[in-house]
């Protein structure tokens, strides 16, 4: 199943749960002066969220275009190293606004994952926010899923903000074990490490508070749902692959690059930079694309970056 496959499969299968389909906005965010670029799915339903603006429908997915090179979420050090970071990437994503939450949003996620992907439940692994008992027993008793595969964690890792302030509340995410041979040791395991063995596919976003300047949390008046699963790590996992550069949303580019080159990607010395340059390739295809040239301020300058750094490598 090849990633285009994928991206229409997720986008189809949430149309048929009363999801409008959403164009993927620029990677130039529209009207936020306070970010950069896009790098999450929720952007263009930033205000829908803060109740600042109104829609016409209560459900959506999409397939965002996403970058990740500087502050909070910043891969750039890790591209080419890891199996699964990028700058550019493409974020799968449903959305509620104000309309279902939990239950709806773990069925639909296992759903997908096990039925239209066709992976093992047997595999996939759980993580909650430690304090949220009702995602706990909705995974246990509505989905069936082992509780010795569902892991409590802090606010660190399972509870999700926009910021400072502003729309907030626990996440769960589902992760898969891609098996004993991708284990960095015996202290393997969620929480625990940061190798590829237990790979995490998917984060359900429960918002349902909003926290002001002073910290304090209040229940938001219609609580939403936000989600977040990457297409580059599901394909590489549909497909059988344990390397998001090796499914096929990378290898042509990567062929090319040997090609050009005149080593492979297998080359332990080299293969870093051959995946960094194929990753740099297409954050710059898709920059120039949506507007941005090379400068030396802004986001002209972060293009300047990822070209430069391309070229070192």
């Amino acid at each position: 199943m090849k990633g285009s496959e994928i991206r229409e499969r997720f986008l189809k299968y949430f149309e048929g749960k009363g999801h409008r389909r959403m164009r993927s906005s620029s990677l130039v965010p529209e009207a936020d002066p306070t970010l950069l670029f896009t790098n999450a799915g929720m952007v263009q339903f930033k205000n829908v969220f803060t109740g600042d603006e109104k829609l016409d429908f209560v459900r959506a997915v999409s397939s965002q275009k996403c970058l990740r090179v500087s502050g909070k979420h910043n891969d750039l050090e890790n591209v080419g190293v890891t199996a699964r970071h990028h700058t550019f990437f493409e974020m799968l994503g449903n959305f509620s606004f104000g309309d279902y939450f939990k239950e709806d949003a773990i069925f639909f996620g296992w759903e997908f994952l096990t039925k239209e992907m066709g992976l093992d439940k047997e595999k996939l692994w759980i993580t909650i926010f430690d304090e949220d008992d009702e995602a706990d027993e909705i995974w246990k008793t509505k989905i069936g899923v082992d509780p010795e595969r569902i892991v409590r964690m802090g606010e660190k890792d399972n509870f999700w903000a926009m910021g400072d302030t502003g729309p907030c509340g626990p996440c769960s995410e589902i992760h898969i074990d891609q098996g004993e041979e991708m284990s960095c040791g015996k202290n393997c395991g969620i929480g625990l490490c940061d190798c590829d063995r237990y790979l995490e596919l998917w984060n359900l976003v429960f918002m349902q508070f909003n926290r002001d300047q002073s910290g304090e949390m209040t229940p938001l008046p219609a609580p939403s749902i936000d989600t977040g699963m990457g297409l580059e790590r599901i394909a590489a996992v549909v497909q059988g692959v344990k390397s998001n550069y090796d499914s096929d949303l990378f290898t042509p580019i990567i062929k090319t690059v040997e090609e050009i080159a005149g080593i492979s990607n297998k080359d332990d010395k080299s293969g870093v930079s051959i995946r960094a340059i194929s990753d740099h390739c297409r954050s710059q295809a898709f920059l120039i694309a949506d507007g941005i040239l090379p400068s030396n301020e802004g986001r002209g300058y972060v293009l300047r970056r990822i070209i430069g750094r391309a070229a070192r490598h």
